[in-house]
């Protein structure tokens, strides 16, 4: 593992801290998701048409893709508490003016800036959760912050969707700006305190690019991961058009996707703790398995959410690639773990955009299912090659991530 910031003395209780930084989570993944159900409504408010609309996720992407590399480096050598304080300040202040755009652009850019703290929160909260446990349990630590955001798709989104319908679109946002300031404050009151990195800097942080295992962890998840995406944007025009039931049903097989994620996620760190390699093998089998079957399960509601569920496992995938990083990045820590939330957004564009393009093929929405297990298969074929490159150089990686 690389190199850590070096702990002040502070009583911290691991459990409390850990509960912080999953609220941060929590709010960051019901924004995240909970945009894309509140569309129609700010579309219509906003005098634009869908399409139009759907370029402030984009915006958001984009900022979360722009923002990570650039805030991690920058930052790496201020006290990681400082750090996850600004980066929630930020957040909040960015997704309040996102509830009072005036206009469309404006929109586009109070998105942009509402993504742009997202992959370094992450990124820094996770080597916070990792450095609270001994090594053999960090995994598990970085599950339980992430658990937040898993949480956020069965509670948040669900809450953010309804309080837009009854109170308007902006109410969502001011919701997780609320969240956010609370995140600020339990930040402030349990994170450790710590000194900095006074050794850090931008070019260290940028060491991280030279390393072929961070660049193969990285294209693991951003191929891998993007076939879970691929079909959940368009499991609700399946559900409707293929699986022919009424569209009050769609809260529903998206809250059964959280609950199969929530499971995921923490079942998955559980046994990467114990065999890292083999674990991100194994989950990456069961989502190209899973997401194979969609094509053949959609047609009934039933077996329909069975599936989703399976898939929705299938997103534990992102904390042991998130500790892989750990061991592969050097004294780089802050920019690698940043980088992976990067990627997962590259993920998130690319699924869809596969997808999409199968589905203006003619191959239908059930489509997406293929297009997703062939890139789960892609992401598998990536991290095998890096594996295989791993064994060529012993002792990069600890023993235990066999």
């Amino acid at each position: 593992m690389g190199a850590s910031q070096t702990a002040l003395p502070h009583q911290t209780h691991p459990a409390l801290v850990l509960f912080a930084l999953a609220v941060g989570a929590f709010a960051i993944g019901t924004t995240e998701f909970a945009s894309m159900s509140l569309l129609p409504f700010f579309a219509r408010d906003l005098g634009i048409d869908l399409p139009t609309a759907g370029h402030a996720i984009s915006a958001y992407a984009l900022g979360v893709v722009a923002g990570a590399p650039v805030i991690a480096a920058l930052g790496a050598r201020l006290p990681r508490r400082t750090l996850l304080i600004g980066l929630m300040a930020m957040f909040a202040l960015a997704n309040g003016l996102s509830a009072l755009s005036p206009s469309y652009h404006w929109m586009l850019l109070f998105r942009f800036l509402s993504g742009v703290p997202h992959g370094a929160y992450f990124g820094v909260a996770a080597l916070v959760a990792a450095n609270l446990v001994p090594i053999e349990q960090r995994t598990l630590a970085i599950a339980k912050v992430m658990s937040g955001l898993t949480v956020a798709t069965v509670i948040g989104v669900p809450v953010a969707n309804w309080m837009g319908q009854v109170l308007g679109w902006r109410s969502g946002f001011f919701v997780v700006a609320a969240l956010a300031v609370a995140t600020v404050t339990l930040v402030a009151l349990y994170a450790p305190r710590d000194a900095g990195d006074t050794k850090a800097s931008p070019m260290r942080e940028l060491t991280a690019l030279a390393r072929g295992q961070v660049w193969l962890t990285l294209l693991t998840g951003a191929i891998g991961f993007g076939g879970l995406f691929a079909v959940y944007t368009y499991v609700a025009s399946t559900m409707m058009e293929v699986t022919h039931v009424s569209e009050s049903y769609v809260p529903l097989i998206l809250a059964i996707f959280g609950i199969g994620m929530t499971l995921g996620n923490l079942v998955v760190a559980w046994l990467a703790d114990k065999a890292r390699n083999r674990t991100v093998i194994g989950v990456l089998l069961w989502s190209a398995a899973s997401l194979a079957l969609f094509p053949l399960m959609a047609g009934n509601i039933w077996t329909l959410s069975l599936n989703i569920f399976l898939i929705g496992i299938g997103g534990g995938l992102g904390t042991p690639l998130q500790a892989r990083l750990m061991d592969v990045a050097g004294e780089a820590q802050t920019l690698a773990a940043a980088l992976h939330h990067s990627a997962f957004n590259m993920a998130n564009a690319l699924g869809p955009w596969l997808g999409g393009l199968s589905i203006a093929a003619g191959y239908g929405l059930v489509s997406t299912g293929w297009i997703g297990a062939a890139l789960a298969l892609g992401g598998l074929a990536v991290f095998l090659l890096a594996i295989m490159l791993e064994r060529r150089a012993p002792g990069l990686i600890p023993a235990a991530a066999e």
